[in-house]
């Protein structure tokens, strides 16, 4: 799950338009991410920038980048307390307490989790009501993009190996 996470972060492919012209030879898709914008010519030839400033960003993205960053540390830290509180390691040498650890690693994932879902969740609202707007015209339509289903698999992912732990210590 974590390591979903992490890429649905790095991904450029939040936002996903597809502009077709009036014949398919100015046909090209533009993707919007948390970190930079990159449009794909019908040729296969791709151009990325990053964004010059945060206030280049909308306020979705702007939280997204700012919770799946928090998503990512938190789950490094859940990550090495998984390892410690394990079963079969020794870092930890009372049972109690390597169980409280392990309940705690499985508290951090589920957090980690949610953060990661509540900024795919909040982008893919955004999405669907501009996508239903009648006021914005097709070009400034949206459609879902990859890294959002990364971001619900991962959160997924984390929300349950993260009960997984809390339950079996």
């Amino acid at each position: 799950g974590w390591i979903g996470v992490v890429v649905s972060c790095a991904l450029p492919m939040w936002k996903v338009t597809a502009f077709i012209g009036n014949n398919i030879v100015t046909a090209q898709t533009s993707w919007e991410g948390i970190w930079m914008t990159c449009v794909v010519q019908s040729t296969g030839q791709m151009q990325c920038k990053v964004y010059d400033s945060m206030l280049a960003l909308s306020s979705d993205l702007q939280a997204a980048r700012a919770l799946t960053i928090i998503s990512i540390v938190i789950g490094i830290l859940g990550i090495m307390l998984a390892m410690a509180g394990g079963k079969c390691t020794t870092c930890i040498e009372d049972e109690s307490s390597k169980s409280k650890v392990g309940i705690t690693a499985g508290v951090i994932f589920i957090i980690a989790g949610v953060l990661c879902l509540i900024p795919v969740c909040w982008t893919a609202n955004v999405i669907v009501q501009d996508f239903y707007n009648p006021l914005l015209n097709q070009a400034q339509k949206r459609e879902l993009g990859a890294a959002l289903f990364i971001g619900w698999g991962a959160a997924a992912l984390l929300i349950i190996g993260g009960g997984l732990l809390c339950c079996q210590c």
